[in-house]
């Protein structure tokens, strides 16, 4: 039996697991859940849900750009900024562990025939300006055009500061390139560095922010960027089968997410730190923190035999590698907390 399976073996005992592989495992808390019930709809196809509209025009004003744009995902969200941005052949320069570049299946290439150039990130997650324009191309028909350099915040859940980010963007423009940035934890970035939402989507052309991650709705993203690139956007969607009809009520969590899931994140924020620090207290494991996220090495024992234990006691981890990562997310509160510690200090119990 399977981790996640363990835990789920034990929730009729303890009430309910504890999910800590993903902020993308939350579940609609009810009021969201109400707002979906009570959302007024209409086929978005034709541009007539009012409540996709509206989050579609909330987002884009909060992040200082002309337009909108609701998708399915995160990853269609990206794929379509490469595809609206950039032609059959074009390069795209982005982090060698980036998620479009990691992460997203190589759909830019497989529909779109784009290549990737990838570097290695600074310690800080920022890639630098110095291997930016070393990695631009020459106009020489040998060679691709270097046309979009594509941004991570937050990256592995660290927040990277803005004036990193920022002569990123900056090289890229010298370099006539355009700039898409990947905010799937944008507002866990913006908040962990103290800025606004528009001052960290100023350093790109187009942004994509998703709302299933530590906004906690069900799903969905937001493109954003200018009228002109958003209506071409709009095409690409459809070409790609996202034209979705009554999405209202999808949309209908996005908005209550930007009401009252963004104010919140510092609460996951913290308690990452107080698990943090409790856990570095254990002989054995080696501990950082970064945003809602802890990673955790062990010096001795497997990851696997942690994580069976834990789900023993209601808590599901993702086993394997050197390292493990747990997410704080809007389904965990301060009797969860305790109870990961305690599954922890259970844990460590077993091991001496």
């Amino acid at each position: 039996m399977n981790t996640y399976a363990n835990a789920r073996s034990v929730q009729a005992e303890q009430g309910h697991y504890i999910d800590l592989r993903s902020d993308t495992v939350s579940t609609p808390v009810m009021a969201m859940r109400q707002a979906m019930a009570d959302a007024v709809v209409g086929d978005d196809v034709y541009g007539d849900d009012p409540t996709a509209n509206h989050l579609q025009d909330r987002m884009a004003d909060m992040l200082g750009k002309e337009a909108g744009l609701f998708v399915s995902s995160g990853t269609m969200s990206n794929l379509i900024a490469m595809l609206v941005h950039c032609q059959r052949g074009d390069e795209i320069i982005t982090g060698r562990d980036y998620h479009v570049y990691c992460d997203e299946a190589g759909g830019a290439s497989i529909v779109g025939g784009m290549i990737f150039d990838p570097l290695d990130p600074a310690d800080d997650g920022a890639l630098e300006a110095s291997d930016i324009l070393a990695a631009v191309k020459p106009d020489d028909i040998h060679c691709p055009i270097s046309r979009l350099l594509c941004l991570e915040n937050t990256w592995h859940g660290a927040a990277i500061p803005l004036d990193r980010i920022k002569a990123s963007a900056a090289a890229g423009r010298t370099s006539g390139m355009n700039i898409h940035l990947d905010g799937a934890r944008f507002f866990n970035a913006v908040i962990a560095l103290g800025i606004s939402p528009a001052d960290l989507a100023g350093v790109a052309d187009t942004v994509s922010v998703c709302l299933s991650k530590g906004l906690g709705a069900p799903a969905g993203s937001i493109l954003c960027g200018s009228e002109q690139f958003i209506k071409k956007a709009l095409r690409v969607r459809k070409y790609l089968g996202g034209g979705m009809r009554q999405i209202g009520i999808l949309a209908a969590a996005g908005l209550y997410a930007l009401d009252h899931h963004i104010d919140r994140l510092p609460e996951d924020h913290a308690r990452a730190s107080d698990l943090a620090q409790f856990l570095s207290t254990l002989p054995g494991l080696s501990v950082r923190t970064a945003t809602n996220m802890v990673f955790l090495s062990l010096a001795t024992g497997s990851a696997e035999h942690l994580a069976d234990t834990l789900a023993d006691q209601g808590v599901v981890i993702t086993p394997g590698g050197a390292e493990t990562r747990l997410v704080m997310h809007v389904n965990i509160d301060d009797a969860a907390l305790d109870r990961i510690k305690s599954a922890f200090k259970h844990w460590h119990e077993k091991q001496n």
